[in-house]
């Protein structure tokens, strides 16, 4: 049983680890880059920013297979042009989406990019774009295959008890934050 929910779980903690990681990458922009000081980036109370693990996951079901298959033309190895691009569509598309699922249930989403070079209704941009392309290669060649490798040596067992645990953590957020809000 424990080896059928191996791939869900391995998918989960990738999500999670995402998550936190893109709630960080949003504070490091925050207070380092834009120099505005801190502000929580989530929505929820834990450092996590969902978008980011939806928008791995998709990426790792969709080009992860795909950036080890050589597309040559000649010589000339075209694939990871062809990542880069596929990179910079699936996740503006999240953005984009991401935007309108927050407007619908939090009446607004958490950034603007009006003013900014080929905007979209100050929902996505031409340079986040650009940002989230490079970022999402720097994930799906470097920080994926280093994290498959570390959950590699985990037994299925050991594997599914700690996508549960995370699990509870961050359902137990999710009600709380919901709770929180309603009352």
């Amino acid at each position: 049983m424990a080896r059928q929910l191996r791939r869900p779980a391995t998918l989960f903690i990738c999500f999670l680890l995402y998550s936190i990681l893109g709630w960080a990458y949003e504070v490091f922009l925050e207070v380092v880059v834009y120099r505005w000081g801190y502000s929580d980036r989530g929505i929820l109370f834990g450092p996590y920013c969902p978008i980011y693990g939806c928008g791995a996951l998709l990426l790792i079901t969709t080009l992860n297979n795909a950036r080890r298959r050589p597309l040559r033309l000649g010589r000339l190895n075209l694939r990871p042009l062809f990542i880069f691009a596929a990179i910079i569509l699936l996740t503006t598309a999240v953005e984009l989406a991401g935007s309108y699922i927050m407007e619908w249930l939090t009446g607004g989403w958490m950034w603007d990019y009006t003013g900014r070079f080929l905007n979209f209704q100050g929902r996505i941009c031409f340079d986040a774009s650009l940002r989230f392309g490079l970022g999402g290669m720097i994930f799906l060649y470097v920080l994926q295959p280093l994290f498959e490798r570390a959950l590699a040596p985990l037994s299925d067992r050991a594997l599914l008890i700690s996508a549960l645990l995370c699990e509870a953590i961050f359902d137990a957020d999710i009600i709380a934050t919901l709770l929180t809000r309603i009352f």
